[in-house]
């Protein structure tokens, strides 16, 4: 499964190690330091021209991490992944 992140950027659904809010996960000063670390080694992508509202971690192919950072919300993004609802259909069984 593939999630879109806006503009014309697709990444695959297996690759995702998270999905961050970015006005809470910014508050942490390692998670600060970890963007800034990561937008220094040319490892961030910005897919919006917008106010960015959550960034997504993916490993990548050739061995990493890759950041997206998206102007669509963590939450919208997380509905799309289909994640919360097969986290819900294991809670059930």
């Amino acid at each position: 499964m593939y999630l879109h992140l806006g503009q014309d950027t697709v990444i695959r659904s297996e690759n995702i190690l998270g999905i961050f809010d970015m006005e809470t996960s910014t508050l942490s000063t390692s998670t600060r330091r970890y963007l800034a670390k990561s937008e220094k080694e040319g490892r961030v992508v910005n897919v919006s021209l917008e106010m960015p509202k959550s960034f997504v971690l993916c490993s990548a192919p050739q061995g990493g991490e890759t950041v997206y950072i998206t102007q669509i919300s963590s939450t919208t993004l997380l509905k799309r992944t289909g994640f919360m609802e097969e986290l819900r259909n294991v809670n059930m069984e």
